[in-house]
Formats: structure tokens, sequence, C-alpha cells
């Protein structure tokens, strides 16, 4: 018995290393709420050439995507809206995967492997822009 059971966990093992990464699954990574309030809501509020900021529209919204209202005067969100931003973006990423995650492929540009349809217009043409790839490296788990 001791055998056979030796046999099979060398067995095991070969088919894990011959496996490799590809077939092994790891942990979707965390979501960091700091560098969400602090990094991608900067996105959010930035205004871009010829586009309008996400803010503008996205506070005013009933869609899939809303953003807490600023409080008249203020240019950037309290402690209790970042948090409900962070819980809004949240439900639209898939953590780990930015090309499969809602808030990053609505407003990329279809020339940049976006959504063909996003009614805010094309905020990033490629997926090289600076604010994709913050949005990008929130959804890959970085952290401040």
């Amino acid at each position: 018995m001791a055998k056979r059971l030796a046999g099979v966990i060398a067995a095991a093992a070969v088919l894990a290393a011959v496996a490799g990464p590809h077939m092994t699954s790891r942990a979707a990574p965390s979501l960091d709420y700091d560098f969400f309030k602090t990094q991608v809501q900067m996105v959010f509020l930035e205004k871009r050439p010829t586009h309008t900021r996400c803010y503008i529209c996205h506070a005013e919204s009933n869609n899939g995507f809303h953003l807490e209202r600023l409080a008249s005067g203020e240019t950037f969100w309290t402690e209790e809206q970042s948090r409900k931003n962070f819980e809004m973006a949240s439900k639209l990423v898939n953590p780990g995967d930015p090309d499969t995650s809602r808030l990053l492929m609505q407003p990329l540009a279809p020339e940049g492997g976006g959504n063909v349809f996003h009614s805010g217009g094309r905020q990033f043409a490629s997926k090289d822009d600076p604010g994709w790839r913050t949005l990008a490296d929130w959804v890959n788990g970085k952290k401040l």
C-alpha cells in the first residue's frame, strides 16, 4: 500500500510540474481602497482634451456606473462618498483581469480593444493611456 501511495504522489508531482502556471489557479487580487481613493478617483475627475470628466456624466447618471455628487464648492469626495464610489466601481471589475472589466472596457476606444458603445465618448484611446493604466493597476491589485 505504501509503495502504491508513493507512486500516486510521484505521479501527482510530475503532473503538477508539467501543468505549469497556466493550469494552476491563482487567487484574484484584492482591490485596494487606498489606491482607489488616491489614484483611481483622480482619473474620474481629470479633464481630458475633447472630453468631459467622467464625474460630470456619472454623478448625474442612473446607468450602471454612478459616482457620488461632490458637495458644492468641493473638489474631492468625503470619506463616506469615496467608500460608496469604491463599492460601485468594484462591482464593474474582475479583479486580476482588466480586459474583461466593464469599468475599463467601456471608455476605451474600440481601436484600442474597448467596447463599441460608450455614450461618454472615448476617454482612453489605448491601453497605454495613463488613466487606463491607473485603473488597470487597481484591478490588478496594486497597493499604495
